[in-house]
């Protein structure tokens, strides 16, 4: 029966593929929720052999109808893909039901930037008077200054600076290293962090080389950086929705308004693919479509 099988994957989601526990929850979810269509629905009670591609799509579009996301719906249709898939190995089935499913297409959302203004507010937000001020502005200036993700942030090290050049050489994805300016602004930030800067000794080699540390003296996780953030917003009254990706998406959005060509953005933001890029071009063509129909005296 469907159960038992279920339960064999994902025994070997435990075993073999070592799969975390949320992860073998929600694929057992998933599955479950299938059998139920089938039994409560379908009225039907199936082996794993009776299941058909046409039983597939109708549990989609009963997810569909019920008002599920697209990318829920994706990553349901994986689980189901893996699942048949791994029914084929077992020789319980003969091919892949759950391939022919195709994900639904799911529009890239564009993504949320501060304006020039509002940037200037957050910036001018941390406290001159104090370690942890003169810090949390630095880390502010840098990441809008290189458009640094979090988690670049966090790794930056002494030895990652170079003032006399204006740049700083960033730990990417796939452990990757790319060169950034370093504004004006954000040197003088960083320099004024700098004098303040006490790592812990005991903490060793790690918290010695970091440029942002917490109260303890130690390396500064990403989630610090978020909570750090929150404040700073609460303080100059800007969206809560901002994160730490919102720099950086203020980073690239200004810099293609000012004429800036997309290959240096991708290169400054370490994309591997301009596509990944092209999503701001489209936050500047619609701003220039306000701004357009806004002007314009025959625009409408």
């Amino acid at each position: 029966m469907m159960r038992t099988a279920i339960e064999r994957f994902i025994d070997y989601l435990r075993v073999e593929r070592n799969a975390s526990p949320l992860t073998l929850k929600s694929y057992e979810e998933d599955l479950i929720a299938l059998v139920l269509y089938l039994e409560e629905v379908e009225d039907r009670r199936v082996k794993i052999n009776e299941v058909s591609t046409l039983d597939l799509r109708r549990f989609v579009a009963r997810l569909q109808e019920e008002g599920y996301a697209k990318s829920t719906i994706s990553r349901k249709l994986a689980c189901l893909r893996s699942f048949f898939r791994f029914a084929v190995r077992e020789s319980w089935i003969e091919s892949n039901v759950a391939k022919p499913l195709r994900n639904p297409r799911i529009g890239r959302k564009l993504p949320h930037f501060l304006s020039a203004d509002e940037i200037a507010k957050l910036l001018e937000s941390p406290s001159a008077s104090s370690a942890s001020g003169l810090r949390d502005r630095a880390i502010l200036e840098t990441m809008y200054s290189s458009g640094l993700r979090v988690s670049e942030l966090v790794a930056l090290e002494i030895q990652d600076i170079d003032f006399s050049s204006g740049l700083i050489r960033v730990r990417g994805k796939g452990r990757k290293e790319r060169l950034t300016p370093l504004g004006s602004f954000a040197q003088r930030a960083l320099k004024n962090w700098l004098t303040k800067r006490k790592p812990d000794p005991k903490a060793g080699k790690d918290a010695a080389d970091a440029v942002f540390l917490n109260r303890f003296g130690r390396r500064l996780t990403s989630r610090s950086v978020g909570r750090m953030l929150e404040k700073c917003l609460k303080k100059a009254g800007l969206d809560q929705r901002t994160s730490p990706h919102t720099l950086r998406h203020s980073f690239a959005t200004h810099l293609l308004d000012r004429g800036a060509d997309i290959r240096s953005v991708q290169e400054l933001l370490g994309h591997q693919s301009l596509i990944t890029t092209q999503i701001y071009t489209h936050v500047s063509t619609t701003r220039l479509r306000e701004v357009y129909e806004t002007a314009h005296p025959r625009a409408g």
